[in-house]
């Protein structure tokens, strides 16, 4: 068979990703930093792109306000005769003559000399005065209030190395043992505890392990209390030898914290060799330790969640669902600069290919905006009855329900529900908090949501007493009663994923906390 050349022509049709759609997709699911992140290297690279935002307009508008208040106030300075002298000048003027006046009729009437002899002691000092607001830069209105700040006076947040940083000097004078200590310093976590191997820091440092324990046990006296402490046992002992309370039951107590955190009082008793009253009496006064030294110091910057989304009621009973304009940055396309440039410039290629890409991304984030309200705004009439009723009236919700509802598809919900926050009047809340499964109920009625099922489970524990603690079983029946029909394994995987402890365990630590409250 003779190989030879043959010439096809075939239609097909295929998908194709290009960048610009692929673009598009990974900014719907863009955070507000991320999005502002990405929006400010674009603009480094496109020349024809600006970016501003909305801090911008607020500062000129202030700046503005600031200048026709300083107009005001240089009007109000004026005089009827047209002087430039205000109530300060018209104040001090009126107290010199008025005391000049008084004191030359008292030299007259009774033949003396009333005087000032003391010419630093006479009229005070105008408040505007130069010389001394130079001096007194720390007062409020110094450098005539154009720089003064409130942030000034606010007190340095201390982070947990810096006080213990200042301690050590005091508690180790030995420069060798403070470098041991630094280290120390440098491993501890935001919680004060010391993770590392004390064989491991002594080889690293060239030096004996006993001077490593020697310093780790001068330096677990310092404060806080039970800071550089290896475990939880040993942070409440260090607080209990400081309190002078560290005696052999209540180490024994410590060295079985599982035990109470099951609330196996019983075994402690005979562990402890103590009765019930001095249990409860160990038990108050570990409940007044802190399990977390370090907490109470600064940590870093928090910073709040800016929600995405804002929604209000409106006076017709309806819901406005809007855009946060803090969320949405606002990028121009400078076509008149791209006009001007092209008619000098020999590039027109690269010109060009800047202007595409500005076009094309200010459509895709004009794009992302309407997704992003589609997508809320049917949340929102989907969970009506939560943003009037509360988390007992949350429906169950899934993407598929609101993809079909808004002509899109369920991934593309998936993306914009991802890291996004919605402000309601019950609060602040992700998108994807409102897509919850169903649960079925008792002779075919409406469905209910898992959130708002582990709402009821929630509410049902928290009523409890020591007497009437409720099983598993107990709370089965007792949803069913409610119209909702649930499993008990199921009821037990809700409880344990809300750190809910057992019947038995609860009815234990609901007993103790009774015994030590009439105690």
């Amino acid at each position: 068979m003779a190989l030879s050349a043959n010439l096809f022509l075939r239609q097909s049709q295929s998908l194709v990703m290009t960048p610009q759609l692929m673009q598009s997709i990974q900014l719907l699911q863009m955070t507000h930093f991320e999005l502002t992140q990405f929006i400010a290297q674009e603009v480094e690279k496109n020349p024809l792109l600006e970016f501003t935002s909305n801090d911008e307009d607020i500062g000129n508008s202030n700046e503005r306000e600031a200048k026709d208040e300083r107009y005001d106030t240089a009007d109000e300075s004026h005089g009827d005769d047209g002087s430039d002298r205000n109530s300060g000048d018209l104040k001090s003027d009126w107290y010199e003559s008025e005391n000049t006046g008084h004191a030359d009729r008292l030299n007259d009437e009774l033949d003396t000399n009333f005087s000032n002899v003391y010419p630093d002691d006479g009229a005070p000092q105008r408040a505007d005065a130069p010389e001394l607001l130079s001096q007194w830069k720390s007062m409020p209105g110094g450098e005539a209030g154009e720089s003064y700040d409130l942030d000034d006076f606010v007190a340095g947040q201390v982070s947990l190395r810096d006080h213990l940083n200042e301690q050590i000097p005091f508690s180790l004078p030995v420069m060798a043992d403070r470098l041991i200590a630094q280290h120390f310093v440098d491993q501890l976590d935001d919680c004060g505890y010391l993770q590392v191997d004390l064989r491991e820091i002594a080889e690293r440092l060239g030096t004996t392990q006993g001077d490593v324990e020697r310093v780790l046990g001068i330096l677990q006296q310092l404060d806080p209390p039970g800071v550089f402490a290896r475990s939880l046992s040993e942070c409440l002992a260090i607080q209990l030898r400081q309190r002078d309370r560290f005696d052999p039951a209540m180490e024994r107590l410590i060295q079985n914290l599982e035990l109470l955190a099951r609330r196996d009082f019983a075994t402690l008793k005979r562990l402890c060799g103590v009765d019930e009253e001095d249990l409860l009496d160990m038990m108050g006064e570990i409940r007044q330790l802190n399990p977390k030294p370090g907490s109470g110091f600064e940590t870093g910057i928090s910073e709040a969640i800016t929600p995405d989304i804002v929604v209000r009621a409106a006076s017709d009973g309806s819901w406005l669902v809007e855009l946060n304009p803090d969320t949405l940055p606002r990028v121009l396309v400078n076509q008149s600069y791209f006009a001007s440039v092209t008619k000098t410039s020999q590039d027109h290629a690269f010109l060009s290919e800047c202007l595409q890409n500005a076009n094309w991304l200010t459509r895709s984030l004009d794009q992302r905006a309407k997704t992003i309200m589609k997508v809320a705004s049917e949340i929102v009439r989907q969970q009506d009855a939560f943003l009037i009723h509360g988390v007992d009236h949350l429906r169950p919700l899934n993407l598929k329900t609101v993809a079909d509802a808004i002509k899109m598809h369920e991934s593309t919900v998936s993306r914009v529900t991802s890291n996004k926050y919605m402000l309601t009047p019950r609060g602040l809340f992700e998108l994807k908090y409102f897509f919850t499964v169903s649960i079925s109920a008792v002779e075919g009625g409406d469905s209910h949501s898992a959130e708002a099922v582990r709402h009821k489970i929630r509410l049902l524990i928290s009523r409890e007493s020591p007497e009437t603690v409720l099983s598993d079983d107990d709370i089965v029946d007792t949803l069913k009663k409610g119209g909702i029909e649930l499993a008990r394994r199921t009821v037990a995987k809700y409880r344990e994923a809300m750190n809910i402890p057992s019947s038995v365990q609860r009815r234990r630590e609901k007993r103790a906390i009774a015994k030590v409250a009439n105690f």
